[in-house]
């Protein structure tokens, strides 16, 4: 799960932070990054039971994001994403990878929680800090030859900019081409899906009123040759209407469930292996 939270500074903070207690008791996901926090609310978090990973930077005011799981981590790297001299503007950015071990045949997955500039204008950092969180990545996964990576947060541009289409695979930056696959866009193809939306009142009386509906918080696939390593059987938004009148941020939240494949990629299915038809939809005759 990845969720924007909103700083405490807007709206009305005890509310909204009620709401999104409930929601991860409900959802109970295994996996968390949240942006916009405090230092405070990630003690909340500990004493809930999550073992949390602060990121590498956090603003003068105590705003910043962590990176949350049920499980220990365990090896972790980070970068502050400071790519240019505009960055010292953004002063939360950064990008925190972390070795999440998990029973076999699972293995261990990185969990890579990136937050790059929000200036509408700054697409050209934007850029950079993808290629910078994609070269951490793929160092990280060829040194310690990890199976699985998940790329997850606030990424502050939409799937048609080049930092998104790069991460996608669409393009290539500064001679460097990667692939991961966008869990929303699997699971809904050609629905835009919003999570930062003018139907929300907070956006409306936010820093950006005259925002237009955005999809700026992604999860993604790592891909090898032959596509994600993980399948996306589900993705959905979450806490994107009122509860009791309240909105609990100016983001909507994203969750994705994600499972092992069938057989490996790059292998042919032996004949002794029977698929997974749980994903497929039923017939509807």
């Amino acid at each position: 799960m990845t969720m924007n939270v909103l700083a405490p500074s807007y709206a009305d903070v005890s509310s909204r932070r009620a709401i999104l207690a409930e929601e991860l008791q409900r959802l109970s996901p295994d996996v968390l990054a949240l942006q916009e926090v405090t230092r405070e609310d990630a003690e909340v978090l500990e004493r809930s039971g999550w073992h949390v990973l602060p990121h590498p930077r956090w603003s003068a005011e105590g705003v910043g994001a962590v990176l949350a799981a049920r499980r220990p981590f365990g090896r972790t790297v980070s970068d502050t994403l400071e790519v240019t001299e505009r960055t010292v503007h953004t002063d939360w950015c950064g990008v925190l990878a972390a070795e999440l071990p998990l029973p076999e045949p699972s293995g261990t997955v990185l969990v890579v929680h990136h937050k790059p500039s929000w200036p509408y204008g700054w697409e050209r950092e934007r850029e950079l800090q993808a290629l910078a969180t994609a070269r951490l990545v793929e160092s990280v996964m060829a040194e310690r030859s990890l199976p699985h990576a998940v790329l997850l947060g606030d990424f502050d541009a939409t799937p048609q900019a080049a930092s998104l289409r790069f991460l996608q695979g669409l393009q290539s930056l500064d001679g460097l081409s990667v692939c991961f696959q966008d869990a929303w866009s699997t699971v809904h193809p050609g629905e835009p899906g919003p999570t930062f939306s003018s139907a929300n009142p907070l956006v409306r009386q936010g820093d950006m009123p005259e925002a237009a509906d955005r999809r700026i918080d992604y999860i993604m696939i790592r891909c090898g040759p032959h596509g994600p390593t993980l399948r996306i059987t589900s993705c959905r938004r979450i806490l994107a209407g009122p509860v009791n009148g309240v909105y609990a941020s100016d983001h909507y939240g994203l969750v994705a469930d994600l499972s092992l494949p069938d057989h490996t990629p790059g292998q042919w299915r032996s004949p002794h292996q029977q698929p997974n038809l749980d994903h497929l939809p039923a017939d509807p005759g």
